[in-house]
């Protein structure tokens, strides 16, 4: 089959998790014959990065990247955000799509590199669009209200403000639900994220399909003689903000003495995090780290500590530990539960009390720790591999799957 993945973001022109989820569905399918061609933003990445623009690199993987780039740089993605509609791309983004060669055109995050506008596009394609986070029905993207907490109830405007973005009137009409008309299926990533997009009034059906990983090669047990850390240790993996709720973790080890918090990752908060810690020795800030130190990290943790306060979509770093056997203690909010509940390799937690007894029974009961792991990798390889979940996807973009008269008929 032939697809094509239009998205804001894309390595290396990307921030983080959605653009490295693009990439690795767009690798996998290739790897299974398919052809990808991927279509990304530049203008709105340079938009909203600091620093030196990254270096485009060759696709070596067999992925068609085609970037969008115009000398109006921060304008192009602007009008794309107020009008919900592809402005300056209009016409390379139409052309690309409308071309007649693709059989699935699969949206992921659009927000500024043509909005729902792009969805008239793909005429003759299966289309298809993927919910990475809640731009649906939230204009911030996650449900984080006024930037400090999770969102009861729509106060949309001043938190715009507060998020630093412009309003966008056009979510005030049926624009956004009258362009959804044109996909075909609407994926979302957990049960959770669905009905937080039901909750908060989208109209349209969805069907669930997680992101997944690959099943490393190889044993998967550790080895005592490459321990990254010289004392035992919970991780935490992640940005360094305040959604993410590790400024709720770090207290707690001024009162656990028996292993370090090892934290990977960086971000805003970064600043205030290390003041919170203090001159503790046993907080140990490592900054980003590269995909092999990481999976070397998960590998040898007592435990993955994932403390959110926000409503994530899906838990990246939670099937990121399952894939190495380590543990999961993870907040009871958003999808966790339903994913430790799928798997049974991990605790949930809502307060200091509950977290800090589930990390003494994981590092003192061998056998249960052992339990945990083995309950979890089980549980990662039958939901979450990418042995699992492509052919799932694949079924759901087939056209012979569609409910009668979605399917669109080429040539």
């Amino acid at each position: 089959m032939r697809f094509c993945f239009p998205t804001t973001f894309y390595p290396p022109y990307s921030f983080g998790g959605d653009g490295i989820a693009v990439q690795r569905l767009a690798r996998a399918l290739v790897r299974r014959g398919h052809s990808v061609t991927v279509v990304h933003d530049v203008d709105a990445f340079l938009a909203l990065h600091t620093g030196p623009e990254p270096e485009a690199r060759h696709e070596a993987d067999g992925v068609e990247v085609i970037p969008l780039k115009s000398a109006a740089g921060i304008l192009s993605p602007l009008l794309t955000q107020q009008t919900g509609r592809p402005t300056l791309h209009r016409a390379r983004l139409r052309e690309i799509l409308d071309g007649g060669k693709f059989d699935v055109v699969n949206f992921h995050n659009a927000s500024l590199m043509g909005g729902p506008g792009a969805f008239s596009f793909g005429v003759g394609a299966v289309k298809v669009f993927t919910a990475h986070d809640h731009w649906l029905v939230c204009p911030s993207h996650d449900l984080w209200r006024h930037s400090r907490e999770v969102c009861t109830g729509r106060q949309c405007f001043r938190c715009q403000i507060r998020h630093h973005r412009p309003p966008q009137l056009w979510r005030d009409s049926d624009f956004l639900e009258k362009q959804l008309e044109q996909i075909d299926v609407c994926i979302a990533m957990s049960e959770f994220s669905r009905s937080k997009h039901r909750e908060f009034g989208l109209q349209r059906d969805m069907v669930v399909l997680p992101q997944f990983l690959p099943i490393l090669p190889g044993d998967t047990t550790t080895s005592e003689t490459t321990r990254p850390h010289e004392r035992p240790y919970f991780l935490f993996v992640g940005r360094l903000e305040r959604i993410k709720g590790l400024h709720t973790v770090i207290p707690l080890f001024d009162r656990y003495p028996h292993a370090d918090l090892v934290i990977a990752g960086d971000g805003s908060q970064r600043a205030d995090l290390e003041l919170l810690a203090g001159s503790s020795s046993s907080v140990r800030f490592l900054g980003r780290v590269g995909p092999e130190k990481l999976r070397e990290l998960y590998a040898h943790a007592i435990a993955t500590i994932v403390p959110s306060v926000g409503y994530e979509t899906f838990g990246l770093v939670v099937i990121e530990s399952l894939q190495r056997r380590t543990p999961v203690i993870a907040r009871r909010l958003g999808p966790f539960p339903e994913i430790i509940s799928a798997c049974d390799g991990g605790e949930l937690f809502e307060n200091d009390s509950e977290l800090l007894s589930a990390m003494t029974r994981i590092q003192s009961d061998v056998s249960h720790r052992n339990r945990l792991a083995e309950n979890g990798y089980n549980g990662f390889v039958e939901n979450w591999s990418e042995d699992a979940v492509i052919p799932r996807y694949l079924e759901l973009v087939s056209r012979d799957r569609l409910p009668s008269g979605r399917a669109r008929l080429k040539g």
